[in-house]
């Protein structure tokens, strides 16, 4: 899991990156109107742009640039150093097909078009996957504009794209229990739309102590879906979630990130699955069952048995995770043997019975390995340190100006990558966070 980050950076007379240079090149008047003279591109966000469109009479978005000189800092590929304060500009809402297009009917506020959870994360990840460039002024072949508001309006499938300041009309607030799939988290500044603004979609809990989510959101470079930090790296206590207004609860449970379990409004939950059978489960199998099977089990504390999202494919960490958490509620013998059975079933979807505790054995085959969450911003414990030395002795010290400790820094992310890519490993597999065979080549 990448730990994304801001940076806050003004326009440089002597920097070419795109941020500043954009930044000098716009004129006065593409800058002021709309909010009284802030200026609307004073400010650059690295991580997630929030959302824009032309400044009221411009005719053209702006919105958010990135920053691409931004350096590296603890927590992060790009954390923010302390006091930093992300600048976010922001402008009017655009029809769907931007300046000059043919606007489609945008929904109505009061009473948007009707659509399930799994249609919204089915939305958002088509452009996850086409890699939708980040864009404060293009428009993608859908419509939308290629920013986070933009992205938002697009999963959501309002007919326009609105902005920070207008996405909350479709929405109704809730609380962080009550989040689901599909739900979106909005920090809008009204005091100053340029300071921070910004929105994610709500994907799911990556385990059970609700500490962490997966977020869908429109970033320089591109559309991305990673674990984020409840409720995002900086700014967190400014983040409001919101429920569109037009979803149906029949689907909640349906969705690709969502998790048995997760708290939601009593009357919003579906009743539990029955059990399918033991048919579904065990070697060969391949089917929706075992992928919700995985995902019970991350919510119940069983994320460190799995080194990607669970798929329908049943694999080894499927049958060791199941065990684990039988073996958590004190059955042995052949009740413990890693199949799921009806009993097992039940007290998954349900919620009931004991979670995996912390600290559980080693997991994938591999001896040693903690678990990720040991691995992340703000961790600290004697597996840090452990790894850093590790990492030294394998000739990756250079990343340590002082020597590896036992709280996780951001030169022991930088020497996990550095030996990550020495393994030929690029993109997702070489994140800077050690997973099982990371540990597995480190301790080998």
């Amino acid at each position: 899991m990448v730990a994304p980050v801001f940076e806050d950076v003004d326009p440089a007379s002597d920097c070419d990156c795109p941020g500043c240079a954009h930044g000098r090149r716009l004129p006065l008047s593409a800058l002021t109107g709309r909010f009284g003279g802030h200026l609307a591109a004073r400010r650059s966000l690295v991580v997630a742009a929030a959302a824009s469109a032309a400044a009221v009479g411009a005719g053209h978005p702006a919105a958010a640039l990135v920053a691409a000189h931004a350096p590296d800092r603890p927590g992060g590929p790009h954390a923010p150093a302390d006091g930093d304060v992300p600048g976010t500009p922001q402008g009017a809402k655009a029809p769907l097909h931007g300046p000059g297009g043919k606007p489609a009917e945008p929904a109505d506020p009061a009473d948007p078009p009707a659509t399930t959870r799994t249609a919204i994360i089915d939305r958002a990840k088509t452009w996850v996957t086409a890699q939708v460039p980040y864009s404060m002024t293009e428009y993608w072949s859908d419509g939308y504009r290629q920013d986070c508001s933009g992205y938002v309006s697009m999963a959501w499938n309002l007919g326009s794209n609105e902005w920070t300041g207008s996405l909350d009309q479709y929405g109704v607030k809730i609380t962080k229990e009550e989040l689901q799939p599909g739900d979106m988290l909005l920090f809008h500044n009204p005091a100053d739309p340029e300071k921070g603004s910004h929105v994610v979609l709500f994907g799911g809990w990556t385990d059970y102590t609700h500490t962490y989510y997966t977020a869908y959101e429109q970033t320089p470079p591109h559309t991305r879906r990673q674990a984020t930090p409840y409720a995002y790296w900086t700014n967190s206590d400014k983040y409001v979630p919101y429920r569109y207004k037009g979803v149906t609860t029949a689907a909640a449970d349906a969705t690709a990130d969502s998790k048995p379990g997760d708290a939601a409004p009593a009357s919003a939950k579906a009743k539990p699955a029955p059990f399918p059978g033991a048919v579904y489960f065990g070697p060969g199998a391949d089917n929706k069952y075992v992928t919700r099977l995985g995902r019970m089990l991350i919510a119940r504390g069983a994320g460190a048995y799995y080194p990607q999202q669970p798929g329908t494919r049943w694999t080894e960490a499927d049958r060791r995770a199941t065990r684990a958490f039988q073996l958590a509620q004190g059955w042995t013998g052949a009740g413990a043997d890693g199949l799921p059975g009806p009993r097992t079933w039940e007290l998954l979807a349900t919620g009931k019975g004991k979670d995996i505790a912390p600290g559980a054995p080693a997991s994938h085959g591999v001896p040693g390995y903690p678990g990720r969450n040991l691995f992340r911003p703000g961790a600290d414990n004697p597996y840090v340190d452990r790894l850093g030395r590790r990492l030294v002795k394998k000739g990756f010290g250079r990343y340590y100006p002082d020597g590896p400790h036992a709280r996780w820094s951001e030169a022991d992310r930088r020497a996990v990558e550095a030996f990550q890519r020495a393994q030929g490993w690029r993109g997702g597999a070489a994140d800077g966070y050690p997973g099982p065979e990371t540990w597995r080549r480190l301790f080998s």
